[in-house]
């Protein structure tokens, strides 16, 4: 089991940038690929960004050259660095462990970008 925390969601004015963490307990050693998805109301969860261990990364087009995500060295902690915020990025984000074990994810941080 991987249990996963999210903190670092608030609001936000256009054009400013907030810095999401996940933390990561439990079998971490299972975990092949840490994500950050988002999600509006009455949509479904979409890919924000992706990153395995081999250290490929997937993003969304929405936030490409804006989002970066990263992990640290025992990748039990993986952050989302959101640049350049726009209104339209306004989503509850949710930390994704995908592991050998199974798909795990966290509670969810609401993040609002407006002026």
């Amino acid at each position: 089991q991987v249990q996963l925390v999210e903190s670092g969601g608030g609001s936000v004015q256009p054009g400013g940038s907030l810095r999401l963490t996940c933390v990561a307990s439990g079998s971490t050693a299972s975990i092949w690929g840490m994500a950050w998805y988002q999600q509006t109301p009455g949509k479904e969860r979409e890919l924000v960004a992706l990153l395995r261990i081999d250290k490929t990364s997937n993003y969304a087009d929405s936030v490409k050259g804006r989002f970066t995500i990263s992990t640290n060295k025992a990748r039990d902690r993986w952050y989302l660095q959101m640049n350049s915020l726009k209104p339209e990025d306004t989503a509850v984000y949710y930390c994704n462990a995908q592991s050998k074990l199974g798909n795990y994810w966290g509670q969810g941080t609401q993040v609002t970008v407006s002026s």
